[in-house]
């Protein structure tokens, strides 16, 4: 017995453990310290990071069908070519299996970079282009106007992706992102502002740059369908300890000074969400039976009242917990909606929602679909049967055939009485002249 508690408990740790296993591809091991902040703040909260040479010729994701990590973190934007079993099919096919990415680029960013933000509905500029804004730069640039200042107000109203409090500016210094707009899935976590534009700043612009204005993403995330997620930088200097230590000072406009960026702040909070820590829902109980009756049951009768309850839990700080929200809603399925009402939050956090069941007998669907940015999707559906109305459940008289109640009736008198008034009735004989 003992043998299967210890056996039991190693299983779970070391499931644990997997989740936190991370790889972390980078150009040369010098980034090990220029962004030494951002991969201490991931080992603070438990990550196990594994740091390989992205061209290593041992580079594997999976060993006998089974993934070595949870995470990929890609640092190398000067990568010609992977190494060992790595390519774009090899990612794609990770995130496709429900691994999370986080990979980060600068002007300097190759093919490599470009096939898999092409894979994952992004589309960066060109090499040696980078983003410009004469009017948003920090005081220290070099004279490129590439080091640009961003206001926190360009990122996505997102909370759960973002972090609450985001009042510093950031600084960015990297390449551009276009989104795909037939891609629903894509998100603009950061954008510029209306006076940038993507080129190259060692050219002169004699043709329309590749992104302009707000058009201009500079940090995309994808949530794909099975929930893998996704966040890609057009800069690997956002996240170095150089952006995270650094004062802001804009030169022109508002001339915005900060002691300090925000870049950590927001590095911090998009490691949290891509990883999993934050934005995860799933259900723990459903439960639906007649108003009157409490016990559960998988066929209902026409104009039955049903109640229905859902328990939605959240993964915050490392435990779940109630899930608050005043948009869940809940759909009564057969082909089509029959019934689509929005669920109401007691306080034990449980939501419901009591209905009756429509005069249309046949196959139906309790169905949950809650699909939020920044959340995990959250699908859930149970199916029922609706049968008519058994013969001994009619009522005896229906209050609306009153008026043929009435009329059959009536009818019946009336054929009566003119019965009785045919049989009984008798002409009197008329006199005759000598009478």
């Amino acid at each position: 017995m003992k043998i299967y508690l210890i056996v039991g408990i190693l299983a779970c740790f070391s499931a644990a453990y997997a989740d936190q296993e991370t790889l972390v591809l980078v150009d040369n091991l010098n980034i090990r310290e220029t962004h030494s902040q951002f991969f201490k703040s991931l080992q603070e909260r438990g990550y196990s990071l594994t740091f390989k040479l992205a061209d290593d010729a041992n580079l594997v994701l999976s060993k006998y069908g089974e993934y070595l990590y949870k995470n990929l973190i890609v640092f190398s934007p000067a990568i010609v070519e992977f190494g060992g079993q790595l390519d774009t099919e090899a990612i794609t096919k990770f995130i496709d299996d429900g691994g999370n990415v986080l990979m980060a680029g600068n002007s300097a960013a190759g093919d490599v970079y470009r096939e898999i933000a092409s894979e994952c509905g992004f589309e960066m500029d060109e090499e040696s282009a980078a983003v410009i804004d004469h009017f948003n730069y920090d005081s220290l640039d070099e004279g490129d106007h590439t080091r640009i200042v961003v206001s926190p107000k360009n990122l996505i109203n997102a909370p759960t992706i973002t972090g609450v409090h985001n009042t510093q500016p950031l600084l960015f210094e990297g390449t551009g992102l276009i989104l795909d707009k037939d891609n629903s899935l894509v998100l603009p976590i950061l954008t510029a502002d209306s006076t940038a534009y993507s080129y190259n700043p060692k050219n002169q612009v004699k043709e329309y740059p590749h992104a302009v204005g707000r058009k201009t993403v500079l940090i995309a995330a994808l949530q794909a369908r099975n929930n893998a997620r996704i966040i890609f930088s057009g800069s690997l200097f956002f996240f170095s300890d150089e952006a995270f230590n650094s004062p802001v000072s804009k030169v022109h406009g508002d001339k915005v000074k900060a002691s300090l960026s925000g870049n950590k702040a927001l590095a911090v909070h998009l490691s949290q969400w891509a990883f999993g820590e934050r934005g995860q829902l799933r259900v723990r109980r459903v439960s639906h039976h007649r108003e009157d009756d409490k016990q559960t049951t998988n066929t209902y009768t026409i104009t039955d009242s049903v109640v229905y309850r859902i328990e939605i839990e959240e993964l915050k700080n490392g435990k779940w917990q109630p899930f608050e929200a005043n948009d869940v809603q809940l759909e009564f399925v057969r082909i089509d909606p029959f019934i689509r009402t929005t669920l109401k939050r007691n306080p034990s956090g449980v939501y419901e929602a009591v209905f009756k069941v429509p005069d249309v007998w046949g196959v139906y669907q309790f169905k949950v679909d809650y699909d939020r940015i920044g959340y995990t999707r959250l699908y859930h559906s149970t199916q029922v049967s609706v049968r008519p109305l058994q013969h001994t459940q009619y009522e005896r008289f229906i209050p609306s055939a009153y008026p043929y109640y009435v009329s059959a009736f009536s009818m019946m008198i009336g054929v009566f009485l003119f019965s009785f008034v045919f049989l009984y009735y008798k002409d009197e004989t008329p006199k005759t002249k000598s009478e």
